[in-house]
């Protein structure tokens, strides 16, 4: 039997994809990577996932995963080869379970994070993860990404979101990990393995994720900081008189609130510019008037300590809305504006002020007329720092001719500040030979040893990651 006439009788023929247009899996979210797939195939459960992988195992065809297709790094779509199955676990979209006692969720892979959020919330509970594509990406992917968003500051990263896992194995077989437990000291952390290895591994079908009570109160605010230094004084603060009330501390600069305010002149901005915003997030138990006081307390607090020059707080769930619709809608401007080199970092809190001011300097000596896009979630210091051609230029041909020396800056500056050239996006495709140099030789030696462990033939996710 061949290749495609033993998937379509895992899967069903109209899920075994390969004519027609297929570039809503071959094409990248960024449009960045367009690749060509040998077969698009969508398995509808667990046990089919097992199939199409035990197939492509014995055929020695690689496999490329995919959920929502909202990676960054040219991970989830196939190679111009020609030779790649990709999996779409779009149809294992599935909750399986709520333990409101326990305080978990059980979902498939293929389910959108909002329905996720929305499922926990019909239950009076909270799951926290929140990005700005938490409408169309997936758990699998958050998962496989290791997925961070605007909350890791409070909650975490995806991984420490979840509890247990249910994998396809290279081979074929089911690892049936969902565990609702949160102490299992039985050995290795399998569970961590598959976590963040961006679909090099196995596939992801399912996973049991923690929930928490939703909050009696949420306040949200914009303040106006006059210098990095000032921001990061008030995330000290604010840590000190809200602790683990504080969820949300995000950072904008003026440049990329700029580019806001071109690309969609329609958003009110509550302030006016300012070297810096920051975007507070307090979540209180106790109730709004509780939360109001803390919140107008640390705010007065940091305006005495000129920390800030001014602020606005929310006063309504529209207005917290709108406040947040800014802060998501940098990278959408950013997109509508043009192409532009992104950069997903982590650096230590208190060596980023010193990091950007001597970043900034070092790009705009080597490469005048560059506007740098800096924003993110300085609360847990994740910084998407990006760098926008000169305006009026020649946009391919700058990427062509600069990029690799703006990513090497970049990379090098990181690394010189103990900080981390992925934070939350993955490596993929886009950073792999970028990690050789950043990575040090022992870690990647371990990495490839687990790899050819546990994908000795190497069919999954070929050349990303490693």
């Amino acid at each position: 039997m061949s290749l495609l006439e033993a998937l379509r009788a895992a899967v069903g023929t109209q899920h075994v994809l390969t004519e027609g247009d297929l570039s809503n899996f071959e094409l990248d979210w960024r449009k960045r990577y367009r690749g060509k797939a040998l077969t698009v195939v969508r398995p509808g459960s667990t046990a089919e996932v097992a199939q199409v992988v035990r197939i492509c195992s014995e055929h020695s065809v690689g496999v490329v995963v995919q959920g929502g297709n909202t990676g960054l790094v040219g991970a989830s779509v196939p190679d111009t080869s020609g030779t790649q199955l990709l999996l779409s676990l779009t149809r294992l979209n599935r909750i399986r379970s709520i333990d409101a006692a326990n305080m978990t969720i059980t979902v498939e892979a293929g389910c959108i994070l909002q329905t996720v959020q929305e499922a926990a919330a019909a239950q009076g509970l909270l799951f926290p993860l929140s990005l700005a594509a938490e409408g169309s990406c997936t758990v699998g992917g958050n998962l496989a990404t290791n997925a961070g968003g605007t909350q890791v500051l409070r909650f975490g990263n995806a991984r420490e979101l979840c509890l247990g896992l249910e994998v396809v194995t290279a081979s074929g077989e089911l690892w049936q990990g969902l565990s609702g437990l949160r102490k299992d000291n039985t050995g290795y952390s399998l569970r961590d393995l598959y976590i963040g290895s961006e679909g090099t591994l196995g596939v992801i079908t399912a996973a049991t994720l923690k929930l928490f009570p939703q909050p009696a109160a949420s306040m949200t605010a914009l303040a106006a900081a006059p210098t990095l230094d000032a921001a990061v004084a008030l995330l000290q603060l604010a840590q000190t008189r809200l602790g683990a009330g504080l969820t949300g501390f995000e950072v904008m600069s003026q440049v990329a609130m700029d580019l806001v305010r071109l690309e969609f002149p329609q958003l009110q901005q509550p302030l006016p510019p300012a070297a810096w915003l920051v975007l507070l997030e307090q979540s209180d138990t106790e109730g709004e008037a509780h939360a109001r006081g803390l919140f107008e307390g640390l705010l007065e607090q940091a305006l005495e300590a000129e920390l800030i020059v001014d602020a606005a707080v929310a006063e309504s769930t529209a207005q917290s809305n709108a406040m947040w619709h800014l802060r998501e809608s940098i990278p959408l401007a950013q997109a509508q504006h043009g192409i532009n080199i992104k950069h997903d970092v982590s650096v230590p809190v208190s060596r980023i002020p010193n990091f950007v001011a001597s970043t900034d300097a070092a790009l705009l000596r080597q490469f005048p007329g560059i506007s740098i896009v800096n924003f993110g979630h300085l609360g847990d210091g994740n910084l998407h720092y990006n760098v926008q051609p000169p305006q009026g230029g020649d946009t391919a041909r700058f990427l062509h001719e600069h990029e690799a020396a703006v990513n090497a800056l970049v990379y090098d500056a990181v690394t010189a500040h103990g900080g981390s050239i992925s934070a939350e996006h993955g490596i993929g495709a886009l950073k792999r030979d970028a990690l050789v140099q950043h990575k040090s030789p022992v870690a990647l030696d371990l990495m490839r040893a687990i790899k050819a462990a546990l994908d000795p033939k190497g069919i999954m996710n070929p050349g990303r990651l490693l």
